[in-house]
């Protein structure tokens, strides 16, 4: 539709027509991005009803949400980012690697009060900076921690009715294909495009496995094994508005050519004590309504989601700038990201969800639409998403035998 693309990222009031384009579905332009995410107060009412448009056009009145356990491998990481609180060094106070018995302690407890996803999240290459971690995977028989992995995600699904999804940093093709057979999805958090974000002092400075290429690369080598993915943005750690358009297009330019990503994460950077970026300002509630409603008007087909835990206590909000998904709900384990945010209990995130005009349901760690290309990648794979799935590609309310 004309005109949406050539609107200047000044802070005169953009005239009604514009908004009318929006609603009707015109996809903004990157300058027009840039400009709706300094939306004013006034205009924002605005924005969120475009990007609540564009969603319902795309998707039924459904919200979804994964249950699952989260299962965190390994702390042990070789990256020092400035806001985290998961990663240690070896003989850092909670340090841990977990044994195979507790990795199956947590999937069983899961699996009793009907967790349907094993969220795997570690630390990125701790081997090759710590002889300790090296020492604990010859104890365990693997030579890698890609390795150890690899075995667990496998073991998961033989022997559990978990399934699992993998978030275990930057890896190349092989490693993509051999966790892509025992894994419905994987994940990498893009968390943006800027370059700046590496410079002494910044949030990504002594973490090399976050150089924006890096990640691009895996993500598009993602693309071309057809492995459904996850990405997204991590707000409010040093980048511009402009940065964050650029991100958001960069993670739809990939969308567009391969068809593999399932999901965009927009998470919010939240300070932690004891981290580099302690005292760093975090975003806004304004501001991640902004993002989030830009990146639906930018990716109206696109499954979004925002994390409830990191925005209370009025998480709802955000479903008026255009999610459709809630993420990972766990009954059982703390988000060990972010453990000083809870997760919401799910009666009052179904009530709250509900008061919007939205039905709140649970999906596999991947997404309906995806369900047929992850079972087609393993025989294992297809037999445990079978037994799991819903004629909708929605998690069963009972496990086929």
């Amino acid at each position: 539709m004309p005109g949406t693309g050539n609107v200047e990222c000044d802070a005169s009031l953009l005239p009604r027509s514009v908004w009318d384009e929006l609603g009707d579905g015109a996809h903004p332009g990157r300058r027009l991005a840039c400009r709706l995410l300094r939306a004013s107060d006034d205009e924002l009412p605005h924005l969120l009803n475009a990007a609540q448009a564009a969603r319902g056009r795309n998707f039924p009145a459904v919200i979804t949400y994964s249950p699952k356990v989260f299962i965190p491998l390994t702390n042990l990481c070789r990256d020092y980012c400035g806001y985290c609180t998961f990663r240690r060094d070896p003989g850092q106070a909670g340090a841990h690697t977990m044994s195979p018995e507790e990795v199956m302690e947590v999937a069983r407890a899961g699996e009793r009060v009907g967790c349907r996803e094993a969220l795997f999240s570690l630390g990125d290459k701790p081997e090759f900076a710590f002889p300790a971690m090296r020492a604990t995977l010859r104890a365990l028989g693997y030579r890698s921690t890609l390795h150890y992995l690899e075995a667990m995600c496998e073991r998961v699904l033989r022997e559990s009715s978990l399934l699992p999804h993998v978030n275990a940093g930057v890896m190349g093709a092989p490693w993509l294909h051999r966790l892509g057979a025992v894994s419905p999805s994987m994940g990498l958090m893009l968390e943006s495009t800027s370059t700046a974000l590496l410079a002494p002092g910044a949030a990504h400075d002594h973490a090399p496995d976050k150089a924006p290429a890096l990640r691009l690369a895996m993500l598009e080598e993602a693309g071309r094994q057809d492995i459904p993915f996850t990405s997204g943005l991590l707000i409010g750690i040093g980048e511009t508005l402009e940065d964050r358009v650029d991100s958001l297009l960069a993670l739809r330019g990939l969308s567009e050519r391969y068809g593999h990503i399932q999901e965009l994460i927009l998470q919010n950077f939240l300070p932690k004590p004891a981290t580099a970026m302690r005292s760093h300002p975090e975003p806004s509630r304004g501001t991640m309504l902004r993002t989030v409603a830009v990146a639906r008007l930018l990716m109206p087909k696109m499954n979004l989601q925002a994390p409830p835990n990191l925005s209370a206590p009025d998480y709802e909000q955000l479903l008026d700038a255009g999610i459709n998904d809630w993420g990972g709900i766990s009954p059982l384990t703390p988000d060990f990201i972010n453990p000083e945010a809870p997760w919401p209990h799910l009666a009052e995130l179904e009530r709250r969800t509900r008061a919007k005009g939205l039905e709140l349901r649970p999906r596999l760690c991947v997404y309906p639409e995806f369900v047929e290309r992850a079972a087609a990648r393993s025989p294992l794979l297809k037999e445990r998403i079978s037994a799991l799935a819903d004629e909708a590609g929605y998690a069963a309310t009972e496990v086929a035998a």
